[in-house]
């Protein structure tokens, strides 16, 4: 029969319970540990970011942009007249000398009104000769009439004289040397008389053609007119150069003032670069630039900023100082560095690829082994095209990545890999 033993049962039940016990004390422990413990770093291949490492020295500043090559001289030929389109003589990209004609309109009103310039001015010069012969032909008269009362008037006062003389020796009456007398007194004042119609006819010629000549010039000046509306019918190119534009066809109706051709000189080029309106604040007139045409890099200088903004960008003309390289023409897409300031002992490092000017942004520093990187957050100075100043965050030899590492925005730590 079996035999009951009560302190035997106690045993194993207490055997239990600090089993139980210990089991979860263990488990507690473990649990502490782990929530102590940190998240995994995540990994990160090393090949796919872009490492720089942190540097002091001098830092050129520099602003990029896009652009193209547009000459400094153009010049857009305009109609002066109506008329039509009559033949073309030379096409875009023919290279063209001042008087080469580049197209011919034809207008027959144009040409009537040349002619009939032409003819009156003819007539008009004609006219003002036919007046001057007249006046000279008058002033001779005048000086013939003076020299017949000059003659008449030494006449009468030699026969006065002498009537005197015989008046005296009791030859001749009293009467007879009165009358001479008063012969010679009317001989002399129509001489005088003579002589100021002579001299007033003589003053009179030059008035009386200027007025004739004013009326000539007049009619001169509309006959130039006229002819030079009649010559621009053959539209010139006006410049040497090389035509670039001619959007007119033969039989098209232009009106006054229509652009028929553009022509500019390819030899004198300047670039007209696009600078993001955030980096064109201290662009100034006189900073050098180079200019890249992907067939060699030409030295220029700033020469004039656009005030306005247009697309988000401020447009540059810079004048390229250097010789252009084969290759180079209006329109050429090209890339521009414009070099605003040369700063001395600063600490710097690539640009990376977020953050703006004097910003804080956090920034991944690989630590001594180069096998982790951990945020640090960076404050950044003045930028440039490909690097920019450290204000604080970093010092010089530190190494920190420069990538897009937005993805690992939650991570504060990274392994590289």
């Amino acid at each position: 029969m079996d035999i009951q033993r009560p302190d035997q049962s106690k045993a194993r039940r207490k055997k239990r319970i600090l089993i139980g016990v210990a089991g979860a004390v263990v488990l507690a422990g473990i649990t502490f540990v782990l929530a102590r413990l940190k998240p995994a770093a995540p990994t990160v291949e090393r090949n796919l970011v872009w490492i720089d490492t942190v540097k002091r020295g001098p830092m050129v500043r520099q602003v990029r942009g896009t652009g193209t090559l547009v000459p400094e001289e153009i010049r857009w030929i305009a109609a002066r007249t109506q008329g039509r389109v009559d033949r073309i003589v030379l096409r875009p990209g023919a290279i063209v000398e001042p008087e080469s004609v580049l197209l011919v309109l034809s207008n027959p009103d144009v040409e009537q009104a040349a002619a009939s310039a032409e003819s009156q001015l003819k007539a008009a010069e004609a006219e003002l000769v036919n007046l001057e012969v007249q006046l000279r032909s008058g002033v001779l008269a005048s000086e013939s009439a003076a020299a017949s009362a000059q003659a008449a008037f030494e006449q009468t006062k030699l026969r006065a004289e002498v009537n005197e003389e015989l008046f005296r020796d009791g030859l001749v009456s009293s009467l007879d040397m009165r009358l001479s007398k008063v012969t010679a007194q009317h001989a002399a004042t129509a001489n005088e008389i003579e002589k100021k119609r002579f001299a007033f006819a003589k003053d009179s010629i030059a008035p009386q053609l200027a007025v004739k000549a004013a009326q000539v010039d007049r009619f001169r000046a509309d006959a130039r007119l006229r002819r030079d509306e009649f010559n621009a019918l053959s539209v010139r190119a006006g410049m040497r150069g090389v035509l670039q534009v001619l959007p007119v066809e033969v039989g098209a109706q232009v009106q006054p003032g229509a652009n028929l051709a553009r022509v500019a000189d390819p030899a004198r080029l300047k670039a007209q670069v696009h600078i993001a309106e955030t980096q064109a604040k201290d662009i100034l007139i006189g900073q050098l630039a180079q200019i890249d045409t992907r067939n060699g890099i030409v030295e220029g200088k700033v020469v004039r900023v656009d005030p306005s903004v247009q697309n988000g960008t401020v447009t540059v003309d810079i004048t390229l100082t250097g010789d252009l390289p084969k290759g180079a023409r209006p329109d050429l897409s090209v890339d521009g560095v414009i070099e605003l300031e040369r700063l001395d002992n600063v600490v710097f490092v690539g640009r990376p690829a977020f953050g703006q000017d004097r910003a804080t942004v956090g920034i991944f520093k690989l630590d001594p082994e180069g096998v982790h990187a951990a945020r640090t957050q960076v404050q950044l100075g003045r930028s440039s095209v490909n690097t920019i100043e450290i204000v604080g965050g970093l010092q010089p030899g530190d190494r920190v990545i420069l990538s897009d590492m937005s993805q690992w925005d939650a991570s504060p730590r990274i392994k590289l890999n």
